[in-house]
């Protein structure tokens, strides 16, 4: 059973830190690529991060400057380091698992409530 668990969300003043953790079980963490995507009220769940396999990442316009993703391997975790948040980063944040072989395997996480707010 494929289980991705973030943690790490909470209330955070603007210009404040957070940083989100997902735990994966059930697949094997180092073939996939991870990411992290976010939903606010009313809007589209959208793409923060992204890294892969490799190590490569990207990330939204919105966030480069401000956001890190980082995996362990070992741990079979993704981060997400969230510096400078500003109240428009307030969203449930999920986590994303996808290797793409012959068929694609997509899984989600749960999500961890972010909001930035004073």
């Amino acid at each position: 059973q494929v289980q991705l668990v973030e943690s790490g969300g909470g209330l955070v003043q603007p210009g404040g830190s957070l940083r989100l953790s997902c735990a994966a079980s059930g697949i094997i963490f180092r073939i996939y690529n991870m990411g992290w995507y976010r939903q606010a009220p009313g809007k589209q769940r959208e793409l923060v991060a992204r890294i892969t396999s490799g190590g490569s990442s990207n990330y939204a316009d919105s966030v480069k400057g401000r956001f890190t993703i980082s995996r362990d391997n070992a741990k079979n975790t993704v981060y997400l380091q969230m510096d400078s948040l500003k109240p428009e980063d307030t969203a449930v944040y999920y986590c994303n698992a996808v290797y793409s072989f012959v068929a694609t395997r997509d899984y989600w996480g749960q999500g961890t409530q972010v909001t930035v707010s004073s």
